[in-house]
């Protein structure tokens, strides 16, 4: 670790520019050891784009970057590297085929410029990672078989075996229950008081506030707000990230005399879960509640078709949907927004119009020959009634926000009219913005008489749409909570754990 005083890294009027598009504009940072910084802001504020100049990847198009106090002319990745900057990306970037200590000591046996790995010292050097972080893992064990918050772990210390003196973590608990984060947090601490500083970009404002000492808020590429995470609290930092008051409002009650609309009767899938009976209400939105593991995404599978239980009912309006058939439950009016909507919900090279179309064909061709004019025009009609920002309906999805990509999503389905829509994550990887729009949606659509279910490990979005929460754990489900003040955070969290 350096004995300079001067800070780890400081950005100094960072400006960078696509073409005629300014994604950083004048920006100033300063990181010092032993700090974890908090760098907020919604999708597209500029937060990929200063992390992309911060390790070479980008080259900023005015301003200077300067490590430990010097100047750089040129940032590479190979010099970033060698000031101790590192990234975590969401996806890790592991060699899933390789061990643990493999992963651990790659970089850093790159690094000695020697040919042949030391299998000795690499595994010691592995193995001196995980016990200054207080971890245990089995240095054999292929990287593929972990659990994500142990792959999470690998990742961390590899980049500690090259010597990380910033780690920046780019959504690090988006894919981790309740009980890993707060051991991701724990870590931070102790890499903290190891002299480490973190560079923290997280969409959940709690857990920002909660392990940072300094918050930096990006909006439209501009530092529009900074300052210590103890001068801000969840309704400021909203305010800054996006220029406006985001308030919740928890669901309409729910009328008393709804008519049952989905039947779901001693539904089971060996192994995965067992015996799940509930009903859902025409205007209900009705949560389940469960940590990684507990089944709540096979059991959304099933009831839309995707996986076919053992034995059990799913009726709608009183009538058998086929099981194991995606298409006879679609077509009996069941909709499904899955959780990763990138590999399973969007074409993503295709464009946001034909997106949203793509259901559709069947009631818009006559005689064999497809109506493009009036297809185009009913997703540009749902565009609009979702808000989705896209500047062009023929611009491929892939080019849109994570929010507007949900949108797109539920835009799909809505086209179909469905009876009941099922949302798996609905705000998984979105800002939050968007998120506190996409809850709006869910109330609107129970408003108009669809049943909605709400799967989810996010306890204080299905506190704040749900009418019921079902809590599901080991495939089970093991208790029923009312939604918005019926229960507490803290209530529905200790009901999941116990």
């Amino acid at each position: 670790m350096s004995t300079s005083t001067a800070p780890l890294v400081t950005l100094q009027g960072v400006t960078k520019r696509y073409a005629a598009i300014t994604a950083l504009d004048q920006v100033d940072l300063t990181i010092r050891a032993g700090e974890a910084v908090c760098l907020a802001g919604e999708n597209g504020s500029g937060k990929s784009t200063l992390i992309k100049v911060l390790v070479g990847v980008e080259q900023p198009s005015e301003g200077r970057v300067l490590f430990d106090g010097v100047a750089q002319a040129r940032i590479t990745p190979t010099a970033a590297t060698q000031a101790g900057v590192q990234v975590i990306f969401q996806d890790f970037s592991l060699f899933p085929n390789l061990s643990v200590w493999e992963n651990i000591a790659m970089t850093a046996e790159r690094a000695t410029g020697t040919r042949l790995v030391h299998r000795a010292r690499a595994r010691a050097r592995a193995r001196e990672v995980l016990d200054r972080v207080g971890v245990a893992l089995d240095l054999n064990a292929r990287v593929e078989t972990l659990p994500v918050a142990h792959k999470q772990l690998v990742a961390i210390c590899r980049a500690l075996a090259s010597d990380a003196r910033l780690i920046i973590m780019d959504e690090p608990t988006t894919a981790l229950t309740e009980r890993e984060v707060a051991r991701l947090l724990d870590l931070i601490r102790r890499l903290k008081a190891d002299g480490v500083a973190v560079l923290f970009v997280s969409h959940k404002l709690a857990e920002v506030l909660e392990v940072c000492e300094h918050v930096v808020v990006l909006r439209n590429g501009a530092k529009v707000a900074e300052g210590d995470a103890s001068e801000f609290d969840a309704a400021s930092l909203t305010r800054a990230m996006t220029g406006r008051d985001v308030a919740e409002t928890p669901p309409a009650p729910l009328d008393a005399a709804a008519a049952p609309l989905l039947s779901v009767d001693h539904l089971g899938k060996n192994g995965v879960f067992n015996d799940v009976s509930f009903t859902l209400h025409v205007g209900e939105v009705l949560g389940v509640a469960g940590l990684l593991g507990s089944g709540r995404t096979s059991l959304a599978k099933a009831l839309f078709g995707l996986a076919k239980p053992d034995q059990g009912r799913v009726m709608l309006d009183g009538v058998d949907v086929p099981l194991g058939d995606p298409i006879a439950a679609s077509g009996r009016g069941i909709g499904y927004v899955p959780e990763d909507r990138l590999t399973e919900g969007l074409f993503l090279e295709q464009s946001i119009a034909r997106n949203i179309a793509v259901g559709r064909f069947d009631d818009h061709a006559s005689g064999g020959i497809l109506n493009l004019r009036a297809l185009w025009a009913e997703a540009a009609d749902w565009l609009g009634r979702l808000s989705v920002k896209a500047p062009d309906p023929q611009a491929p999805v892939r080019s849109l926000s994570g929010g507007n990509q949900q949108r797109v999503v539920l835009a799909r389905w809505m086209a179909r009219q469905p009876r009941v829509l099922i949302l798996n994550g609905p705000s998984v990887g979105v800002d939050v913005g968007s998120k506190a729009e996409i809850h709006g949606i869910i109330a609107d659509l129970a408003a108009r008489g669809l049943g909605v279910i709400v799967i989810s490990d996010d306890l204080p979005e299905l506190l704040g749409t749900c009418h019921r929460i079902l809590v599901m754990k080991a495939g089970v489900i093991t208790d029923e909570v009312e939604g918005g003040a019926g229960v507490s955070e803290e209530d529905l969290s200790h009901r999941l754990a116990s």
